[in-house]
């Protein structure tokens, strides 16, 4: 029988890399059958229907481009479908081929099978993007262990879960991929604490603009645009990368292209030197960009880039000097270099697989934490957080709602994530309704949402009926997906409209405080309205029907002040109904101080209002 390993795999966007934990405890990335210790991840289709994997399929990824798939890792999680022959395959098929190749590629080298792995992701994926790259381990018939953060993968490999009480950037600028994560690490714990980034900013960016410089120059030399032909295309895009590389070690490089091309006047060949000055001009601006969202993940950790302990660096393109130069101006030190950028998250991931299968004999506890605020849509169409972004996972919170209506049997449980205040301002994850509530009148019912994370970042969403013991829920799965710059943009439009936001929130809480105020004056007016005095009901009737209408309107000044009016005229007709036999009011029906508040006896209910959908 083979023996049986467990590997960790970097399933990235331009590039993917599986290593393994020997049993010597040390860890190894294990190259591929074309003897590279990377594999592109790139997929083509053949005419004859071969599937191509890696290096091959990237070296005709131009020529072939309408049978070529590359970067589908900023696909997962959507419902994005790749067509070749009429025959359509999703995000995680093609993935999983990926997997194939390098599972297949390391059996060979190991000598025996490999059924298990942990997968990484980026630290902001989402549920849906968690759950696709799980599927395409399924898919690759890998049982995945975990998956685990790419930021807290690289902590591992960088061998800081043996520090105490640091604090660690993760600068990570892939191929296709930027992100930056701020890790705490002491006593065997690394948790993610904040991530951003921007999911469309990496090398193929510094490639493309190495390429428009060649064929800029060349055009201008000779009248022709190698951008219009694919075969010079691909070439340029090959020499453009090939440069790039060179000159992270060189000062200067020669680009020498015989036969670029040829026309009716005869071949041409591209020759052409390339200054490592001239690459950082083209390039500065991309670098720069680097610097916003390091801020913001600084920010939103609550902490200075002075008081960062370690930046490491992950990704090939943090082997650019202007990277690693722009890295010191922000945190006044040198990054560390002492793992192979390109290799680091495949090598935490396996150190990881061989804790989790029990062979590296330690135990290193990974908390990662939720890009977004988690929440619910409550009455008046309010975003009602049951756990805060950045909030560490894995989580379960939950929080109490009732009903908005009389006799409601069930109510739409609206799931969204993001930090405005207004529940359609936020994206939506998905829906689903909770029937069979017990029927009685409103703020009665008392229905229970929560919400489990687990530690793959995967949420489960419950709701329960405390009264009748009915439940239902659901496993977020949109493919919705939110990639860093989403994310970012989300944080950063909730901070430019949070005076808006804030204003329009207490409008729809002043007018839920209303209708609850009318509706506990008709429930008094309708079970003792004949032991009040005609001249006292008949000015509450007024006044109650006035602040119906203004409600109606939106009219708030007028709600404020109808509100005030009625609650005085309220507090007579409880003083009068109180010194009455038998007729005395429920103190909480004649006044209206809110609808929603903490739940004194456990901090993690909430009460607030459910609109009916029926």
């Amino acid at each position: 029988m083979a023996k049986e390993f467990v590997v960790g795999i970097d399933l990235g966007t331009t590039n993917s890399v599986i290593a393994w934990v020997k049993p010597d405890k040390t860890s190894e990335v294990i190259s591929n059958a074309e003897g590279s210790r990377t594999t592109s991840s790139v997929v083509s289709f053949s005419k004859t229907g071969e599937i191509i994997v890696g290096e091959p399929a990237k070296r005709q990824a131009v020529l072939n481009s309408d049978r070529t798939i590359r970067s589908i890792k900023r696909k997962m999680g959507t419902d994005s479908k790749s067509t070749i022959d009429g025959k359509d395959y999703t995000p995680q098929e093609i993935s999983s081929y990926i997997l194939r190749k390098m599972v297949k590629d390391a059996e060979a080298y190991l000598g025996g099978s490999i059924k298990k792995a942990v997968v990484t992701c980026p630290a902001y994926f989402n549920d849906a993007q968690r759950q696709a790259t799980k599927e395409a381990g399924q898919i690759a018939g890998l049982e995945v262990l975990r998956i685990i953060n790419e930021p807290t993968a690289a902590a591992l490999a960088y061998g800081l879960d043996r520090k105490n009480d640091e604090k660690v950037v993760v600068f990570d600028l892939g191929g296709g991929t930027f992100d930056v994560s701020i890790l705490e690490i002491g006593d065997g714990v690394i948790q993610v604490v904040s991530t951003n980034g921007n999911n469309h900013l990496g090398g193929d960016d510094f490639d493309k603009r190495v390429v428009d410089w060649l064929a800029d120059n060349f055009r201008n030399a000779h009248g022709v645009d190698l951008r219009n032909d694919r075969q010079s295309l691909q070439r340029l895009y090959e020499a453009g990368e090939k440069s790039k590389i060179e000159l992270s070690t060189k000062v200067e490089t020669d680009i020498s292209l015989p036969v670029i091309t040829a026309t009716a006047e005869g071949p041409f060949q591209l020759e052409a030197k390339l200054p490592r000055a001239t690459l950082e001009s083209l390039v500065r601006g991309l670098v720069e960009s680097t610097r916003g969202p390091v801020e913001n993940a600084l920010r939103d950790a609550k902490l200075n880039a002075s008081d960062i302990n370690e930046v490491l660096l992950v990704g090939g393109m943090t082997r650019m000097p202007l990277v690693q130069q722009t890295i010191k101006a922000i945190f006044k030190k040198e990054g560390n270099k002492s793992i192979n950028p390109d290799e680091a998250v495949a090598v935490g991931a396996a150190i990881q697989s061989s804790i989790l299968s029990g062979e590296m004999g330690k135990d290193v506890v990974l908390v990662d934490v939720t890009p977004l605020t988690l929440g619910v849509e409550v009455k008046g169409g309010l975003l009602e957080p049951i756990i805060e972004r950045n909030t560490p996972i894995p989580v379960k919170k939950a929080k109490v709602f009732t009903t908005a209506e009389d006799n409601q049997t069930e109510v739409e449980v609206r799931v969204y994530q993001g930090e405005r205040k207004i529940a359609t301002q936020n994206h939506m994850l998905g829906s689903f309704r909770l029937v069979g509530i017990m029927s009685a009148p409103r703020n009665i019912p008392q229905i229970e949402v929560s919400f489990d994370i687990d530690t793959d970042g995967i949420v489960n969403v419950n709701a329960k009926d405390l009264g009748t013991g009915k439940e239902q829920g659901m496993v977020v799965t949109g493919r919705n997906k939110l990639d860093p710059t989403e994310i970012n943009k989300m944080v950063e439009d909730a901070k430019r409209n949070e005076e808006e936001d804030n204003r329009r929130k207490q409008e729809i809480e002043m007018k839920n405080q209303a209708d609850h105020l009318v509706y506990s004056i008709e429930k008094i007016l309708r079970e003792s309205g004949d032991k009040i005095p005609g001249d006292l009901r008949s000015k509450v009737e007024s006044l109650k029907n006035d602040l119906r209408d203004a409600v109606n309107k939106e009219n708030m000044q007028r709600i404020k002040v109808l509100m005030d009016a009625l609650n005085l005229e309220s507090m007579k007709m409880g003083a009068f109904l109180y010194k009455q036999p038998n007729a005395s009011p429920d103190p909480n029906d004649v006044q209206t101080g809110g609808q929603s508040g903490p739940n004194p006896e456990d901090g993690n209910t909430y009460t607030a209002e459910y609109e009916d959908v029926q």
